[in-house]
C-alpha cells in the first residue's frame, strides 16, 4: 500500500505539517489484530508514540487497549474513550499525584519499575482504601542490538528490576492486602528488526514462570511489551511490518499458561508509517562543494534525526523535473545538529517545492516542540 499524497490540496495549507494516511493505519491495525489472534494475547497501543486524538480513535476501534507513561497519557487515552480498566501505567518516574489519578480512575494495571515506586503505590493505595492492581517490570538483560538510548532490557539501566532484586519484590507484592499482584512485564528496547531477541525474552520468562510455579506462585498476565522496529528506508515497500513473523516468535516460544494473558505494547510499528511530515523549501544554497536544501520544517518539529541521529526518507513530491540531485537537507532551527539528511538524492529541488519526510507518524508529532519560538506543526488526513 503506498501513501498517495494529495498535492494539490498540500498547496493551500501552511507548512510544515504532518499528514496521516488514515487507510494505511486502518491496514496496519487489522493485520495487527489478525496476526494477534490467539486466545491469550491482548494488544495495547503505547500512546507515547503518537496522542493524535484522531489516531487513538482509530486505534481504539480496532479493540487496542493502551500502554501509557504519565498522567497526561492517561487523560488523553480516557478522553478518547479507552475503558480505565483496558489501560496499564508504566514509567520509572510516576509522581504521587499520578498514582492517585490513576487509582481513583481504576486503571487496568500499574507497571511497577523499582521497590521505591512499590512502596509508595502500596503506601497510597492504603490511604485511598484501594488495591492496586501491580506487574513487575523486570530486565531480563537482553541486548536488543539497537540505538543505546532505547535499549532499556539490559541489567543496568534506569528501567525495571533486576532479576536477582525480584523474588523479595513479588513475596511484598503477594502478601499486601493493597497490592494486586498480576504478573510480570517485560520491555527489551525499540525499533527491533531482528526477532531473535524476543525468542531470548521467551526463554527467560519461561525458566521464571517456571522457577516461581515451584514456589506456588502463578502469574495472571505476562506483558512482553513492543519495540518491533519499521522500515524507515523503503516505506512504500514494506508499509505494514511483518507482524505474523512478530507474533509467531511468543506463540511458537512462549509456553502460555491455561487461563493467563500476554499483553503487547507496540507503539512505532502500528502508526510510524502512515504519518509524513511535509515541509517546503525556502532556498536552495550553493556552497563550494556542496549544495544545500533548507526548509521550513527542522528539529523542533521532528527531532529523530537530531536526537537519535536516524534517517527518514526524503523526497520531493512536487518537483517534476526528471533529474537527480545531491543535496543536504537542512531546517532553519540555530542549531547546528538541524539536518534531516546528507547527501540525499532528490528530484532536481527549486524554492516553494514540498518535501515529505516519511515514516514520521511516530515519535514526530507528539515530540514536537516551540524552541525557537516556533509554532507546532498542525495534522492532516486522508
Amino acid at each position: 500500500m503506498v501513501t498517495q499524497f494529495p498535492i494539490e490540496r498540500f498547496r493551500d495549507i501552511r507548512t510544515p505539517f504532518y499528514y496521516y494516511d488514515i487507510n494505511l493505519l486502518q491496514a496496519t491495525l487489522a493485520s495487527v489484530n489478525k496476526a494477534a489472534d490467539a486466545p491469550a494475547f491482548r494488544v495495547h497501543y503505547a500512546v507515547k508514540a503518537n496522542v493524535n486524538p484522531v489516531i487513538l480513535r482509530e486505534i481504539l476501534s480496532a479493540g487496542f487497549g493502551a500502554d501509557t507513561v504519565s498522567g497526561g497519557e492517561i487523560k488523553a487515552a480516557l478522553e478518547a474513550g479507552f475503558k480505565a480498566e483496558n489501560i496499564v501505567f508504566a514509567g520509572v518516574g510516576k509522581s504521587d499525584e499520578e498514582i492517585e489519578y490513576a487509582l481513583r480512575e481504576g486503571i487496568g494495571c500499574f507497571n511497577v519499575e523499582s521497590e521505591a515506586e512499590l512502596e509508595v503505590i502500596e503506601e497510597i493505595a492504603k490511604r485511598e482504601s484501594k488495591c492496586a492492581v501491580v506487574a513487575l517490570r523486570v530486565n531480563p538483560n537482553i541486548d536488543a542490538h539497537t540505538h543505546h538510548y532505547i535499549t532499556t532490557g539490559l541489567t543496568e539501566n534506569k528501567f525495571g528490576i533486576d532479576m536477582a532484586l525480584l523474588a523479595p519484590l513479588i513475596k511484598r507484592c503477594v502478601e499486601s492486602p493493597y497490592i494486586h499482584f498480576k504478573g510480570l512485564h517485560f520491555h527489551i528496547g525499540s525499533q527491533i528488526t531482528d526477532l531473535e531477541p524476543y525468542k531470548i525474552l521467551c526463554e527467560r520468562i519461561n525458566d521464571l514462570i517456571n522457577e516461581y510455579e515451584a514456589q506456588g506462585i502463578e502469574f495472571e498476565s505476562i506483558n512482553v511489551g513492543g519495540g518491533l522496529g519499521i522500515d524507515y528506508d523503503s516505506p512504500d515497500e514494506n508499509p505494514i511490518p511483518d507482524f505474523n513473523a512478530y507474533f509467531d516468535v511468543f506463540k511458537k516460544y512462549l509456553k502460555v499458561r491455561p487461563g493467563q494473558e500476554v499483553h503487547f505494547e507496540l507503539g512505532r510499528s502500528i502508526v510510524a508509517q502512515c504519518g509524513s511530515l511535509i515541509t517546503k523549501v525556502l532556498y536552495v544554497k550553493n556552497g563550494l562543494s556542496k549544495r544545500f536544501v533548507i526548509v521550513d520544517g527542522g528539529f523542533t518539529d521532528l527531532i529523530r534525526p537530531a536526537l537519535y541521529q536516524a534517517h527518514h526518507k526524503i523526497e520531493n513530491i512536487t518537483s517534476e523535473s526528471d533529474n537527480i540531485e545531491t543535496y543536504d537537507v537542512v531546517g532553519p532551527i540555530c542549531e547546528s545538529s538541524d539536518c534531516f539528511g546528507v547527501d540525499e538524492k532528490l528530484k532536481e529541488t527549486h524554492r516553494g517545492d514540498l518535501i515529505a519526510l516519511r515514516s514520521a507518524g511516530a515519535y514526530g508529532e507528539i515530540m514536537a516542540s516551540q524552541y525557537n519560538c516556533r509554532s507546532l506543526p498542525a495534522s492532516y488526513f486522508g
